[in-house]
């Protein structure tokens, strides 16, 4: 009994220290705090919403809520039981002057506009965690890889959690990546991973930049939270408007319903296609994340001609089943002066066609 105590604390160990060896590059890194003194979201050593939100710790309390969170009530549908449906567009063979978006699931986005080519939150990656058995990726819904990407004039950042800011994806992407824009603080993690500071551009809230000539990147507001374990809200979430003479479309990363919409709107006056948050949500998240519904509201605030309903599709998150939020965004868009877009993953959305329609895809999957 002795021996098999001794073999077993040494397996144990052993995995514990493999485990610490391969989770530990995926955190990432903290910024150094002198950096963000002066940012007015930075407020007693963290970011702040612009409405207040209430704390949410990390490290071992983060741990403990993960853990128990796997025992609470789900819906029995919370992951499709087939390979979804999904299109895997030749994204290099895209005419460059073409103004394109296509949806790579959950909240990935690859973007042309103003003969630019820009990522949103790519994970390509098969799970949204530090491990590979959490949070995996719905079957069918990864037809990319990243050896099937052009090369990137800019990838956009909107927060550092795990399903929007990938280690894997990010270092693969280093190569073919021209500019990396997130919010202050995150290019700790980028430099971490090995990007040159050259590279990466971080910036505060209501700031802009100019990619190239006539295409404008607006760093806006969010209401969320970031964190990748270690200590939280020690980098600033954002929203993303881009912006060209002929078109404006808005990305809205993970957010709760709040004012700062109604700024956005007034600021920008009408959008031509939004994609907001809208497929991760409970009780528990309702500052942070938004429901269907509240994405409907969104949009028509935004005064935008298209919604493309995100967060969903591609990681369960949330305990609702998965095609809930597709459902509920159909239902709300009754009525509205939006269209609503329901592409198939890598599904290319022809910005310049206001007649393009799309199916009802996740219909009849169990």
């Amino acid at each position: 009994m002795k021996r098999f105590l001794v073999v077993s604390t040494a397996l144990m160990c052993a995995l514990g220290i493999s485990a610490c060896a391969y989770v530990a590059p995926t955190l990432g890194q903290l910024p150094e705090q002198q950096q963000l003194q002066g940012a007015p979201q930075y407020r007693d050593g963290a970011f702040r919403n612009e409405v207040a939100s209430p704390p949410r710790p990390g490290g071992l309390g983060m741990a403990f809520r993960m853990i128990r969170g796997r025992f609470e009530p789900r819906d029995p549908r919370t992951a499709p039981t087939v390979a979804l449906p999904s299109v895997k567009t030749d994204l290099a063979a895209l005419p460059r002057e073409q103004d394109i978006v296509v949806w790579l699931g959950h909240s990935s986005y690859f973007v042309q506009i103003g003969g630019k080519r820009l990522l949103i939150d790519p994970v390509f990656s098969s799970y949204a965690a530090p491990l590979p058995w959490m949070v995996r990726a719905f079957d069918g819904s990864s037809p990319f890889a990243i050896e099937d990407l052009p090369a990137i004039d800019v990838v956009l950042i909107t927060h550092d959690h795990y399903d929007h800011l990938d280690h894997a994806t990010m270092k693969a992407l280093e190569p073919k990546t021209g500019l990396v824009i997130a919010g202050l603080g995150n290019g700790a993690h980028l430099r971490h991973w090995g990007y040159a500071p050259a590279k990466i551009r971080e910036m505060n809230w209501n700031s802009s930049v100019e990619v190239a000539p006539g295409v404008q990147v607006h760093v806006l507001p969010a209401q969320h939270y970031s964190g990748r374990f270690m200590q939280r809200n020690q980098s600033l979430w954002a929203s993303y408007a881009l912006e060209t003479s002929g078109r404006r479309l808005y990305f809205s990363g993970d957010t709760g319903f709040g004012p700062h919409f109604a700024d956005i709107g007034k600021r920008f006056e009408r959008f031509d296609f939004v994609a907001l948050d809208a497929g991760q949500y409970n009780a528990k998240w309702a500052d942070i994340h938004m429901t269907p519904e509240e994405a409907s509201r969104a949009a028509e605030i935004l005064d935008t001609g298209a919604l493309l309903s995100g967060h969903a599709g591609r990681f369960s998150l949330a305990r609702h089943a998965w095609d809930e939020p597709f459902e509920r965004a159909l239902e709300a868009s009754k009525g509205k002066n939006y269209r609503l877009l329901t592409p198939r993953i890598g599904e290319p959305i022809n910005l310049g066609d206001p007649q393009q329609s799309f199916a009802h895809w996740w219909k009849g999957l169990e």
